[in-house]
């Protein structure tokens, strides 16, 4: 256990039981001089940012290049603290990258905030009554849970997702960045093309983290519960048309807890009507 993580049990100790410092330090074990250390260290808090935004701006660069960088803007620095403040911001290149992802994002994922912000995107199976398989392409916003398409079809490619992004853009509906996970519609060159073309970003989730992508996660288990686990279908035309009734239905008339009982619908309209007045 580090030296830090015993200082902060030894105060929780003394704030929440009321012990001596001397008994909390006994009980976790720590020596007292230790604990009252206070670092001399100077405060690094700029050359972080400076790091992270030549890092997202020289997305291949590792950190030696990185330091010779710094190093030509006047910091007074060496490749082990550049390696470290590196390695504690997450910056850390992935070497084994078999595809050209022009468009993906690097270091931590910002927080959608607004409609349109960022869209989650994943696949679900299903099978037809003669027991033909088919696939559900399914997006849903973060922040507005609002749902832009459900597209069936016996097989997705990355053209038929590009597509279906297509359409979207020529209603009128655009994210600028796209949450997605590691499958390969996905990472294909197609849709890397599509993103790069029209300014989107592309987050890739971590393989194995399905929690990196929660929304569209959350959506699909609502979705397999309320409408695939309910229906037989004869046909894809049959599965597609009541994919797409109960996707509107979940958007205008469904009340989503996370909304406080609103619909998506009803949240997306309130969110954009503030912003309609103030520009009037």
């Amino acid at each position: 256990m580090r030296p830090t993580r015993r200082r902060e049990l030894v105060q929780f100790l003394r704030v929440g039981f009321k012990i001596s410092e001397r008994r909390a330090c006994r009980v976790i074990p720590i020596a007292r001089s230790s604990h009252r250390y206070r670092s001399q260290a100077q405060d690094q808090s700029a050359l972080r940012i400076r790091l992270r935004d030549l890092a997202l701006s020289r997305v291949r660069y590792g950190y030696r290049r990185l330091q010779v960088l710094l190093q030509r803007e006047g910091w007074r620095v060496n490749h082990k603290r550049v390696y470290r403040l590196y390695r504690q911001e997450g910056l850390s290149l992935r070497l084994k990258t078999r595809k050209k992802r022009v468009s993906g994002l690097r270091g931590p994922k910002p927080i959608a905030t607004a409609p349109n912000e960022c869209w989650s995107m994943d696949f679900m199976a299903d099978r037809l009554v003669d027991g033909r398989p088919f696939r559900v392409l399914t997006l849903v916003d973060n922040v507005s849970r609002v749902s832009p398409a459900l597209v069936a079809a016996g097989s997705l490619t990355g053209e038929r997702v590009v597509e279906a992004l297509d359409r979207l853009l020529a209603a009128g509906q655009r994210p600028q960045r796209l949450s997605i996970d590691n499958g390969p519609e996905f990472v294909s060159k197609v849709l890397d093309a599509w993103a790069y073309r029209h300014g989107v970003q592309l987050e890739f989730s971590r393989p194995g983290k399905p929690t990196d992508n929660a929304f569209v996660e959350a959506f699909n288990r609502r979705f397999r519960d309320e409408c695939l686990n309910l229906h037989w279908f004869d046909s894809l035309e049959e599965a597609q048309a009541t994919i797409e009734a109960w996707r509107v239905d979940y958007n205008t008339e469904r009340p989503h807890g996370a909304l406080g009982q609103q619909t998506p619908a009803a949240f997306s309209q309130a969110w954009q009507a503030p912003v309609e007045t103030a520009a009037d």
